[in-house]
């Protein structure tokens, strides 16, 4: 008996779903995820070449100095991402943070940031462009280039906008909430030799979250000078308590330092408070983590396809983040989905989630998440911002049995 056999007998699945999950899981029991043979080598050959002590994890406070975890670890993420350097710090709230932190240590007053993807999402935009203190009200120039009609980069538009100042361009390699597709590193390689042709000085700066460890190399394997994102996303392992990280050019991380501690600090501080241990443990079990939340997103973009509902991706195509968009067309049937994902959360599993304001977003956003650490979303959860044309954005699932059975419970709220 396979598991979605289980699993619908166990949780009093109905008929019709349970036909069409059997139907979904034989689609998809076959696939194989080669990328992630290649990271999980990738991740062991790091290791192997570091070489962490026990005495490395010790707890370390107060500045932080020296701290052995903290070197580590950034260590063994720039030898994952290929870099020189790594800035992957607890002080980072956010992946967002991390993102600001770098846009800022990379442009003047003056300057022009330049997004290849469109708006980038909600809450970066607000950063970039409309809350107090945002980068334009300091003086940063923005400019933005709508994708292309079959979601690439449209290089005939970025060529045209180089220049005047432009100097950074920016990345957005996942979705966010987008009715577009995630960009695989092969377009972030293309980007980068038409940037690095027209105008070298120009920065590349890709906001890597959700794409980490998805497929065989980054961002910066493929030139980006550098890549940021969050600790509780793919690269936790599901253990990072909190966190972000930057990585790439090494005087580009000075200046980030900068930015996150003062000027002439740099990267001596900041103690990891005893969580360095689940820092590094996380990193090595995270491509483990990633492909079963690659398994789970596939049985749900196959169970959603075959209920008749719009998925992107669809199942078995090669993917380049932990998103699945599931397209509802109506606003009831969202907020029907997040409730029924809530069900088969190991937290907060009674809970029944609402739409409400966040900060940050222009429309009222419904979020089902049961994480041991709250917003972690390489755990499964969902988001939606209650607008057209009503998708929502399934990530994460740290085992796959229990992405398996968020997509069934959510069917289940869906179809009523």
């Amino acid at each position: 008996m396979n598991p979605v056999e289980i699993l619908c007998r166990e949780f009093g699945i109905d008929e019709r779903v349970s036909r069409a999950a059997l139907q979904a899981y034989a689609r998809v029991a076959g696939i194989t995820y080669d990328a992630q043979t290649q990271v999980k080598a990738n991740v062991l050959q790091a290791f192997a070449q570091e070489g962490v002590s026990e005495s490395d994890l010790s707890v370390s406070m107060g500045y932080g100095y020296d701290d052995p975890a903290r070197m580590h670890y950034e260590a063994l993420l720039a030898r994952i991402f290929g870099v020189p350097k790594a800035l992957a710090r607890l002080n980072f709230a956010s992946g967002t943070h991390a993102i600001v932190a770098a846009l800022r240590a990379c442009l003047r007053s003056g300057e022009t940031l330049l997004s290849v993807c469109g708006p980038p999402y909600d809450t970066l935009r607000n950063a970039i462009v409309d809350a107090p203190y945002a980068l334009v009200r300091e003086g940063v120039r923005y400019r933005e280039i709508a994708l292309s009609a079959d979601g690439r980069i449209d290089e005939s538009a970025l060529v045209r906008e180089l220049g005047d100042g432009v100097a950074v361009v920016f990345v957005q390699r996942s979705r966010g909430y987008a009715p577009r597709r995630s960009l695989p590193v092969a377009a972030i390689a293309g980007l980068v030799a038409v940037v690095k042709a027209r105008s070298p000085r120009t920065l590349i700066l890709v906001d890597n979250c959700y794409g980490e460890l998805v497929e065989a190399q980054e961002p910066t394997h493929a030139g980006a000078d550098l890549a940021m994102g969050s600790l509780i996303k793919n690269l936790g392992g599901g253990l990072a308590p909190t966190g972000g990280y930057v990585v790439g050019r090494s005087d580009l991380l000075e200046a980030v330092a900068a930015q996150l501690y003062a000027p002439g600090l740099g990267d001596a501080v900041g103690p990891t408070l005893g969580f360095g241990r689940a820092l590094i443990q996380g990193l090595f079990l995270a491509p483990l983590v990633v492909e079963q939340a690659l398994r789970g997103l596939d049985f749900a973009a196959a169970l959603f396809d075959e209920l008749g509902f719009a998925v992107d991706p669809a199942p078995g195509t090669v993917r380049t983040d932990i998103v699945q968009a599931i397209g509802l067309r109506e606003p009831a049937l969202v907020v029907a989905f997040a409730r029924g994902l809530q069900r088969a959360m190991p937290i907060n599993a009674r809970f029944a989630p609402e739409p409400g304001s966040v900060p940050g977003y222009a429309d009222p956003v419904i979020m089902s998440s049961g994480a041991f650490v709250a917003g972690a979303t390489i755990e499964l959860s969902c988001d939606a911002p209650l607008r057209a044309p009503y998708e929502v954005y399934l990530q994460g699932g740290v085992v796959a049995e229990q992405a398996y059975l968020g997509a069934l419970c959510a069917a289940q709220a869906v179809l009523g």
